[in-house]
């Protein structure tokens, strides 16, 4: 943040690889800044940060029509098909800190596939990354953002439902923190309002934490 009317927003993606990381980032920069493509194996190997343009009277604050920037560090996926979690880890740790370490992160959005389900040690290494490298508050800086989402609907569910019938390791994440999490359509849709709507709920995560931010010194 930088003064009363213009925001810049922090977020980083966490995930198994194939989750639909670089994807997401693109949709909420606006842009194809991050390289995204079906593949055999991790597609990602290291991170980066890309910044979208400013969005003019996207909310108000104060009374006063606010302009907001996001700023998105992709990161590789993991477990990965060829970098080891030591590797990945510092990787993730050095971005951190060079990009959000005195400016801070907003959120970190652990993005999961909807059509595919949380269990196993697969996803509880995800989960674990991020607890080693946002430390002890990470339930209060963390989301979940579904990709693919419009397979629910394809298999006859509700989103209401799909989270009833959905495993005991997805259920107890979200209770952790505070149930946060956004599902992302794709299917009939347009990519500026796919971005708006997941836009408009990462800030409501973020005014519910009062604007703070997690700092990596």
């Amino acid at each position: 943040m930088t003064d009363s009317n213009k925001m810049i927003i922090n977020l980083a993606l966490f995930g198994m690889t194939q989750s639909g990381k670089s994807s997401a980032g693109n949709i909420l920069l606006g842009s194809t800044d991050f390289h995204s493509s079906f593949a055999p194996c991790s597609v990602t190997r290291e991170c980066s940060l890309g910044r979208s343009c400013h969005l003019h009277g996207f909310m108000r604050r104060g009374g006063q029509e606010v302009t907001l920037q996001v700023r998105v560090l992709d990161t590789p996926g993991y477990p990965h098909s060829t970098l080891s979690k030591t590797r990945v880890k510092q990787e993730v740790k050095e971005a951190l800190e060079h990009h959000f370490g005195q400016e801070g992160l907003h959120l970190a959005l652990l993005v999961q596939r909807a059509d595919v389900p949380l269990c196993g040690q697969e996803a509880s290494s995800s989960v674990q990354m991020i607890q080693e490298l946002l430390g002890h508050a990470w339930k209060n800086y963390t989301a979940i953002l579904f990709t693919h989402a419009e397979k629910i609907e394809e298999a006859g569910f509700n989103e209401a439902e799909y989270l009833h019938e959905a495993s005991d390791t997805l259920l107890t994440l979200l209770n952790s923190i505070q149930h946060r999490y956004i599902f992302q359509h794709k299917k009939g849709t347009s990519l500026n309002e796919q971005r708006i709507k997941v836009l408009e709920k990462i800030m409501e995560f973020i005014r519910e934490n009062s604007y703070q931010v997690l700092t990596f010194k």
